[in-house]
């Protein structure tokens, strides 16, 4: 990202804090990639987090977005709602979420559609999973483990068999 995107007047995402944000500029914020809509395992042993490309049931693989955003706490009481104050506790967030790099002050990615002006340039970028993952109605908690993946622009971790 320039300098120039950084400082540009309708730039709300580096002028307000994110407490401040209207309920709008809060959800135009999520860039739309579905990464956090993946389910997630953890190690029992080390605690670690790892991705899998397994979706909530709720996601629609091909546009990366919820199918009942809306009510979707009513069939998945587990889903969590992002707001200003959880956000920096929520670890196991993308690394490449809007959410998550604005809360650490770090800038948005040129992708992202609030930069680049399109809301398809994150998945013509391939940092998103669309078309790239399977619902949790088709896969069984065994099966899980073996679907570990590594997301563009997220760290590499050690798949131990």
């Amino acid at each position: 990202m320039t300098d120039t995107q950084n400082s540009l007047p309708d730039s709300y995402w580096n002028t307000k804090n994110m407490a401040e944000m209207s309920a709008q500029e809060w959800e135009n914020l999520c860039d739309g990639c579905g990464k956090c809509c993946c389910i997630r395992l953890e190690d029992e042993d080390t605690g670690a987090i790892y991705i899998t490309d397994v979706s909530c049931k709720l996601l629609d693989g091909s546009t990366c977005r919820c199918t009942d955003y809306a009510k979707r706490k009513d069939t998945v009481p587990d889903c969590v709602t992002l707001t200003p104050d959880n956000i920096p506790s929520l670890k196991w967030m993308p690394q490449t979420c809007a959410y998550r790099l604005i809360s650490e002050g770090k800038d948005l990615p040129d992708y992202h559609h609030l930069i680049s002006g399109s809301r398809q340039t994150i998945h013509d970028r391939g940092m998103s999973v669309m078309n790239a993952v399977t619902s949790e109605v088709n896969v069984t908690e065994d099966e899980q483990a073996r679907r570990i993946v590594i997301w563009p622009g997220e760290p590499d971790i050690d798949i131990q068999d």
